[in-house]
């Protein structure tokens, strides 16, 4: 792979470098000479301006011995200096960098670490942590160790962790940003680093030991695989100091949180925002005094921002379209969509938000439009087979489905997709059950469709929507009754947030698990509240605003 800059206008002194016209200068690198002129290196080079000036050498002087480069990495070089392109590709960035470190050449360091950053993955990260190491680049190397955090549990399977000296790996472990969905992950890492030389590293876990989490793991697993494992058993100073750290009490930081957001709860609408944290089970108060109250809108996180599109609030059915950030809390009014949406489906596609169907406050609507954040412009775009409020749509497979709902005569069963590629909406097989206010959520690689409403009851039932055959399948059915919930999936578990269950407004919450076809429940939320919206947020830097603040038990109530 490559990565090109390119050239801003066409450089006549690349000509005049090629044939040797008007230069005045040889830079001399091994055996290799390359004819030059002073004044394009001096241009793009501070090292090269430094050298030609009178302070470092005889301004007549016409032959520079370079040191330390090789004659390609000082062709890459000259071929940027003349043209203002270079060609990076994995087999000459590491020498292109370090060359362009040594010579100050700023743009192709740029360059070169924007490719490193695109290159980087489970198998390279820490060397590329490493490399900024010796060499000053800040944002590269925070931009690594975010790698390595974020992606743990894939890093400490590589070679390259197994490389790593106790400094750096305790550095990496005792980081609240460290992501792995079981503490047991970093535990498994610190034996798998140790194992690898024995010898040498053994003895290091009294010092490692206290940096794993020891209180997040299940107990049966601390008894059975911590407590009893050979390193420990050997080097009885562990378990002195297992309960000595405060650290060991402390939730990582987690990758994702679940938002629920606005909704009807007490018999009106809410800005109430919450945040789950999946580490701790626990719901947070999201700050949030200038978010307007609505029920029946959508949301979705996209670019760093959470919309929330549509809507009603008692007295109006919105068509406006409020941007929020979640790392500034600060909210911004976008363009407005064409039609009024209350009981809107909203999902995201190719980088564009979709809201589809709903109600305007007199009719039950079949229109769909895409908002585009580039050009701040909703499109419309084909109308579906249904008139549909109430209903809930995903995204599969660069396909739009959407499925159920209620067209002002009757609760649906019927589904259709949409196909941005053909513009058209195409009916799939019924789903088994009537649902309106029925949750739909690309789950695993099918489409599940959860609970609602099917005319006379409110529903635990869920199916699942194959569209490799066109059918429908059941699978277990939730704990609670409810409509007009929450739905999302984060880390491969579906939840169900709030909703109504037939007779009151619920603050319940529970995830189902493919793999094993059941249904747990999980904290309630503290508001109860049907008619919400729920998102995945994930990537904050501020991620501890949206996680409940660390407990730290007391010392001797932790080791009685």
């Amino acid at each position: 792979m490559s990565k090109e800059e390119k050239p801003s206008h066409k450089c006549v002194y690349n000509e005049l470098r090629l044939t040797g016209e008007l230069c005045d200068a040889v830079i001399k690198v091994q055996d290799v000479e390359f004819q030059v002129h002073k004044v394009v290196l001096c241009n793009c080079s501070p090292y090269f301006r430094a050298l030609f000036s009178s302070r470092w050498s005889n301004p007549d002087k016409k032959i520079f011995n370079i040191p330390n480069v090789s004659p390609d990495t000082m062709q890459l070089l000259l071929e940027h200096a003349y043209t203002g392109s270079v060609s990076v590709t994995e087999d000459n960035v590491l020498d292109l960098l370090i060359a362009a470190d040594q010579f100050n050449v700023d743009d192709v360091i740029r360059l070169c670490c924007s490719f490193l950053e695109e290159q980087m993955c489970p198998e390279n990260c820490i060397g590329i942590w490493h490399l900024t190491h010796t060499y000053f680049y800040p944002e590269l190397r925070s931009k690594a160790f975010h790698y390595i955090t974020e992606h743990f549990e894939e890093v400490a399977r590589c070679e390259e962790f197994l490389q790593i000296p106790v400094e750096e790996l305790t550095d990496i472990i005792e980081k609240d940003q460290v992501n792995v969905q079981q503490e047991s992950c970093v535990f498994e890492a610190v034996v798998r680093w140790i194992n690898h030389s024995p010898n040498e590293r053994e003895k290091l876990i009294v010092a490692l030991l206290p940096k794993v989490r020891l209180l997040l793991l299940d107990m049966e697993y601390f008894q059975m695989k911590v407590l009893t494992s050979e390193l420990v058993k050997r080097n009885p100073g562990c378990y002195s100091r297992i309960l000595d750290f405060p650290e060991i009490f402390r939730p990582r930081m987690p990758r994702s949180v679940l938002l629920a957001m606005g909704g009807w709860s007490f018999g009106d609408p809410t800005n109430s925002i919450e945040a789950y944290d999946i580490r701790t089970d626990q719901w947070t108060h999201v700050p949030n005094d200038a978010g307007r109250p609505r029920a029946y809108h959508g949301t979705a996180f996209l670019n760093g921002h959470v919309y929330f599109i549509g809507g009603f609030d008692r007295r109006s059915y919105f068509n406006s379209v409020c941007r929020w950030d979640p790392t500034t809390h600060t909210w911004q009014e976008v363009a407005p969509m064409y039609y009024r949406r209350c009981y809107v489906s909203v999902t995201v596609l190719n980088g564009c938000i979709y809201a589809i169907g709903g109600y305007d406050g007199h009719t039950r609507l079949s229109t769909a439009e895409y908002y585009e954040p580039q050009t701040n412009q909703w499109t419309r775009i084909a109308a579906m087979h249904e008139q549909r409020s109430d209903a809930s749509c995903t995204t599969l497979h660069n396909k739009i489905y959407i499925c159920g709902g209620f067209n002002g005569r009757e609760c649906l069963e019927t589904a259709e997709y949409y196909d941005p590629q053909t513009m058209q909406w195409t009916l799939i097989s019924p789903m088994t059950s009537r649902r309106s206010g029925v949750g739909v959520v690309t789950y695993g690689d099918k489409v599940y469709a959860v609970g609602g409403f099917d005319g006379d009851s409110r529903l635990r039932s869920a199916e699942c929507y194959n569209p490799g055959t066109n059918t429908w399948n059941n699978v277990a059915s939730m704990i609670t009754t409810r409509s007009n919930f929450g739905m999302a999936v984060m880390e491969d578990l579906l939840f169900v947030v709030g909703g109504f269950d037939g007779s009151s407004t619920i603050c319940d919450v529970e995830n189902y698990n493919r793999e094993t076809d059941e249904w747990r429940e999980v904290w309630d939320m503290d508001v109860f509240r049907s008619a919400l919206s729920c998102c995945v947020v994930f990537g904050l830097p501020n991620m501890a605003d949206y996680v409940p603040p660390p407990r730290h038990p007391r010392r001797d109530s932790a080791s009685s």
